[in-house]
């Protein structure tokens, strides 16, 4: 009998799992919009960036009577917040919030992995997403801008994949990761005069509604707004773990000094991401170059002072790809890490969590990053040391 059970449990679990991806997300915006402007700040301050271009106000001054907080993205993000800033917040914020789960749904699906993979990928990734979009973060949509780009350049698709990189820098820098796949498409030169014209589009879009004098001031103040936030995230987040939650502020809160340089941890971190790139005689392995996004979507999130929680979705979803490309002959002690990363990763921003444990450990410490860390690595040395296997994704 429990054995029949199980099975159904493991046959109805796909359709459920595509049924959780949407509706989760638009209940939490329901009832984020239900508890009043503050429990959707974050939408508060992404809708502002398309209206305070419009009315050509600074996109980076404090605006307490409309939001708190400071807006930290790009101008070129007021175009792609349009669609929704323009409706009622209602309705604004259950489209935005089901837009970002519906890009990272269709990213995933993308990848090589065959069916069973996709749903170990998207059932490990599922809450936290589900965390991601609780708090309206436009993470789960870059992570699914980074998983195209890489996929579109696996196909040579030069062009797409450079509409996706150039996308994701000029919102939140992050996105210019993608880059990394360009040897994956052998086209060089395409990729370079790709990113040139898409760069050159995309900065110029908000130029269509707002003077140009003003968008480009506006990109220089976004530079150094990003300058002071990162100081900023370095020195009053030092012990309540709202952000740097990385390598660098794990090591800082752990060591207590918190005048750790960041070089220490970036400057080897860009050199073990740059040394598999090496290895060309495995471009033609997904599985290897399924290794390389993971660990690539990994490092940008825990070598990073901006991580925050909601910004795990993308390192999670990493891990993910990680554990479901590795095949069904993972060893014991990696099923051991993707628990790790159930507790401390995932659960421990959650009221299923105890409250003291997170608190008193999780957060001072910024432990929400130890199971990735760990995870990148490990992909790190697989990548470095990597042996060809006989296993097919797609």
């Amino acid at each position: 009998m429990a054995s029949n059970s199980i099975q159904k449990i493991k046959a109805a679990w796909p359709k459920a799992l595509n049924i959780l991806w949407f509706l989760l997300p638009a209940a939490f915006a329901i009832v984020k919009y239900s508890l009043g402007p503050k429990a959707y700040n974050n939408y508060l301050i992404y809708k502002h960036v398309f209206l305070n271009v419009i009315r050509q106000a600074n996109l980076y001054d404090f605006y307490p009577g409309l939001y708190l907080y400071q807006n930290h993205y790009g101008p070129s993000f007021s175009f792609i917040i349009a669609p929704f800033a323009v409706l009622p917040d209602a309705i604004g914020i259950v489209l935005w919030c089901l837009a970002n789960a519906l890009f990272l749904f269709y990213a995933i699906k993308k990848l090589p992995l065959d069916r069973n993979a996709i749903q170990m990928v998207m059932s490990i990734s599922l809450l936290e997403m589900c965390g991601s979009i609780q708090s309206q973060q436009f993470n789960p949509m870059l992570c699914s801008w980074i998983i195209l780009a890489f996929v579109h350049a696996m196909n040579g698709r030069t062009t797409v994949a450079a509409f996706f990189i150039s996308g994701g820098f000029l919102v939140k820098l992050y996105g210019i990761v993608g880059l990394l796949f360009t040897p994956f498409t052998g086209r060089y030169r395409s990729m370079a005069i790709s990113m040139v014209i898409t760069m050159g589009i995309l900065v110029c879009i908000p130029m269509l509604y707002a003077d140009v004098s003003f968008v480009l001031n506006a990109y220089v103040d976004w530079y150094l707004r990003l300058l002071g936030k990162n100081q900023e995230n370095i020195s009053t987040n030092f012990t309540d773990g709202m952000q740097d939650i990385s390598a660098m502020g794990m090591a800082r809160r752990i060591t207590g000094v918190s005048s750790l340089s960041n070089l220490l941890f970036l400057i080897p971190a860009g050199l073990l991401t740059l040394l598999p790139l090496l290895k060309r005689k495995h471009y033609d392995d997904n599985r290897f170059k399924l290794f390389y996004l993971a660990q690539v979507l990994i490092g940008l999130v825990i070598f990073s002072t901006s991580a925050e929680s909601p910004t795990y979705v993308i390192a999670v979803t990493g891990f993910a790809i990680w554990y479901a490309a590795f095949g069904e002959e993972r060893p014991q002690w990696m099923k051991w890490m993707l628990l790790l990363l159930f507790l401390l990763t995932i659960l421990s921003s959650t009221d299923l969590f105890p409250s003291y444990i997170r608190n008193t450990f999780i957060k001072p410490y910024a432990l929400k990053a130890l199971p990735c860390v760990l995870a990148w690595l490990v992909i790190t040395y697989q990548l470095l040391f990597y042996r060809r296997r006989n296993v097919d994704f797609a």
